[in-house]
């Protein structure tokens, strides 16, 4: 899959991410639409990063990884703006 952020910088998760990494942007897309408020999403990224992959322990955060979850706070917090409109 490419994920291209807001500033537009593009990311083959294949080739930029490790598969616990893969696993953790996965949970945090469903994640994403579900959360009520920024706080609540970064605890679940930090959860999952914490629990890794089938709980398989710590899962560091590399630049592409980093670049994503910040994209991805980005439209949490544009979703719920226009749900506050």
């Amino acid at each position: 899959m490419i994920i291209t952020t807001w500033n537009g910088k593009s990311f083959d998760t294949d080739k930029d991410l490790s598969a616990p990494e893969r696993h953790i942007i996965q949970k945090l897309f469903a994640w994403g639409s579900l959360v009520t408020n920024l706080e609540q999403f970064r605890e679940k990224k930090r959860q999952a990063l914490l629990k890794g992959w089938n709980n398989s322990g710590p899962i560091g955060e590399s630049m592409a990884l980093r670049t994503i979850i910040k994209d991805l706070e980005k439209k949490v917090v544009a979703r719920l703006s226009k749900q506050v409109s």
